[in-house]
């Protein structure tokens, strides 16, 4: 039991860690107003939700505190925060159904629902921060485009970069959905 807390508490930290050094040194950023798009930002989080709640909202409250580290506007460390939403939900849905990724299709839906929580409630954060009494539909639609469906895109990318890490791990170093092994 010692030595599976011991392995979850340093995979924890080790997630935490790249959660928080990938906002700062990744060099592939975007920034285009509220929304950004920071290359495998999201791989730490995603692979956090393989392990348990607990240790997603640990990597999730990091991969915030990076992006306020590296200096991004408060809007888009909000964003960050609000990770945490979809993240504890795709925890808890892989908790309970560990199988869920275990076929094709149901690993690109569970990984399209997630993300479309995930650019939902970027685009929540970023509208109530910015709208004002003159915003127009113009404005309500670009930020649907630009962060809701951007952050479903690079939301997926990410889930699969760090869907086959995990599966190369799981199967190199003999990690576990919940870490039993």
């Amino acid at each position: 039991m010692r030595n599976s807390s011991s392995r979850r508490l340093t995979i924890t930290a080790i997630l935490t860690a790249f959660g928080i050094l990938i906002p700062l040194i990744m060099p592939v950023k975007v920034i285009i107003g509220p929304a950004s798009f920071t290359l495998a930002s999201h791989v730490p989080l995603f692979l956090a939700i393989f392990i348990s709640p607990f240790v997603t909202i640990l990597v999730g409250l990091g991969t915030a505190f990076g992006f306020l580290l590296a200096g991004f506007p408060i809007v888009i460390v909000l964003r960050a925060l609000s990770h945490l939403l979809f993240a504890i939900i795709a925890a808890i849905v892989i908790k309970k159904y560990p199988n869920c990724l275990q076929n094709p299709m149901r690993c690109f839906l569970f990984a399209v629902l997630v993300n479309l929580l995930h650019g939902l409630a970027e685009f929540a954060v970023v509208y109530l921060l910015t709208v004002t009494s003159t915003s127009s539909l113009t404005y309500l639609l670009s930020l649907l485009i630009l962060i809701g469906l951007g952050s479903l895109v690079h939301g997926t990318i990410d889930f699969y970069l760090a869907y086959l890490l995990w599966r190369l791990l799981r199967d190199r170093v003999g990690l576990s959905l919940s870490l039993e092994k």
